[in-house]
């Protein structure tokens, strides 16, 4: 007899999850299916919580190296690969339990397995088992990605995953890439000792933020030692006796790096392709993505799709945020708070040093729509805090809407910039104006007060 439940969340991670917890608030018949060989997400696994374990730890080391610059004298500072693996290790292993334990409560039925579509309310389990469904939840996250270069699929090839489980200090490596996670690591990798040649195709790296933000990081980069090519074209990659090289076309010549291992972080791809979602009605983005309305509901009104597997923006609390919402549309539970989401109140950050942060419509948004706005900017080179803490690369960026002040945007990049976003991210998100966010205290010295000084220039001009 096929056993039916009221929601199944078809993989555990970030988004899966969180859907299934708000769902279970609704409903007893609840099911989680995932058949990953460790139960978490790629989040806490192999994503967020151990890349920035490691690059906390890493930036602590830089500033011991440079200890001379705070008037310090700190002979020597390296990396212990073994104690650092085993800090990420412990690190991660609390989240993993919080997250095993919630699962494994009894508040869902767990199906330690993979599954696949057989119609529209049906799913099949690896054994043979079937579900079905009232609702369901697709979020079965993403793979790295494998272009078609020759000798890129090669098995000795690392992709993130190996990187953030290194336990010793690999001599040398390539980067290709220069997305978030290729920038996240190239550096990491270059501040704990490795010899680190980053290789992307486009012109620049982070090649969605604005040009200006990513020459800041670029700057940061080289200025750190980490060599660094853009707007390259990638021939083939070559396995060596001593490991690989990369052969690419740069600048009209024909170059090449050579190291002792290579990172694929070209990009990743959603897991779609083993869900028979066609014989459930689900189509697909171009991209290979879910196809999702507002309300996170597939082409079958019954399926939803929430993280990675749909996008538009592959970030975790997104995931979560789709995934919640999901829940309350599948049960007709409806809230204010909760969605439909406001991708225009997007919020992103990259944990480079100094860090990218952004919120709310780009530049190029701005211009595309034909919205009237007031673009202003500060540095912070010229900014006590940031000058004191040695932390003088980048700026602060505010858009504000003519002729109210409306702040419809923000890109900071400095020094901790994840952190205060969130200020313009309220305002953002609050319909705020440049002069609401002037009536609060900014208190110095701190790095958040420089975000008043654009805001004063948006409020002259308009005044």
């Amino acid at each position: 007899m096929t056993k039916m439940y009221d929601f199944i969340a078809i993989g555990g991670g970030s988004g899966g999850f969180n859907a299934a917890r708000v769902a279970r608030g609704f409903s007893d018949s609840v099911a989680v299916i995932d058949g990953a060989s460790e139960l978490g997400g790629l989040c806490i696994l192999r994503g967020c919580m151990p890349s920035k374990t490691l690059i906390y730890s890493a930036e602590v080391l830089h500033l011991a190296q440079n200890a001379k610059k705070f008037g310090l004298n700190i002979p020597s500072a390296k990396v212990d690969m073994p104690t650092l693996h085993q800090r990420k290790l412990d690190t991660i292993k609390e989240f993993t339990d919080y997250r095993v334990e919630s699962m494994t409560s009894g508040k869902y039925d767990l199906y330690r397995s993979f599954a696949k579509f057989v119609d529209r309310n049906t799913i099949e389990l690896a054994d043979g088992t079937r579900l079905q469904g009232k609702k369901f939840i697709v979020s079965t996250g993403s793979s790295v990605s494998v272009p078609s270069i020759p000798g890129l699929d090669h098995s000795d090839i690392w992709t993130s995953d190996q990187v953030l489980d290194l336990d010793f200090l690999p001599e040398s490596v390539i980067v290709l890439g220069g997305g978030v996670v290729a920038c996240e690591l190239a550096q990491f990798l270059n501040r704990v000792g490795s010899k680190v040649t980053q290789i992307q195709r486009s012109p620049h790296i982070l090649k969605d933020q604005a040009s200006d933000v990513s020459e800041t990081v670029e700057k940061a980069f080289r200025d750190e030692g980490l060599t660094l090519y853009t707007d390259t074209k990638l021939s083939r990659i070559e396995k060596t006796d001593t490991g690989f090289t990369a052969h690419f076309a740069h600048e009209g010549k024909e170059k090449s790096a050579s190291a002792a291992y290579l990172v694929n972080a070209l990009g990743r791809a959603p897991n779609t392709s083993n869900l028979g979602l066609d014989l459930a009605g689900v189509e697909l983005k171009p991209n290979g993505q879910i196809q999702t309305d507002e309300h996170q509901r597939t082409t079958n009104p019954d399926i939803y799709a929430a993280g990675d597997v749909c996008g538009p923006f592959e970030i975790v609390h997104t995931a979560v945020l789709q995934g919640e919402y999901a829940a309350r549309h599948a049960f007709d539970k409806p809230s204010s708070v909760f969605g439909p989401i406001n991708y225009d109140h997007m919020l992103d950050v990259v944990f480079t040093d100094p860090q990218v942060a952004r919120v709310g419509l780009t530049q190029k948004t701005l211009d595309e729509r034909g919205i009237d706005y007031i673009a202003a900017d500060y540095p912070f080179d010229d900014h006590g805090k940031s000058i004191l803490m040695e932390a003088k690369y980048g700026f602060v960026r505010l858009f504000g809407e003519k002729p109210t002040g409306r702040i419809l945007g923000a890109e900071i990049v400095s020094k901790d910039a994840g952190e205060l976003i969130h200020a313009l991210s309220v305002a953002v998100s609050n319909n705020l104006t440049a002069a609401d966010l002037l009536k609060t205290h900014w208190y110095h010295p701190t790095l958040a007060e420089i975000i008043s000084y654009p805001l004063e220039d948006i409020v002259d001009e308009l005044e």
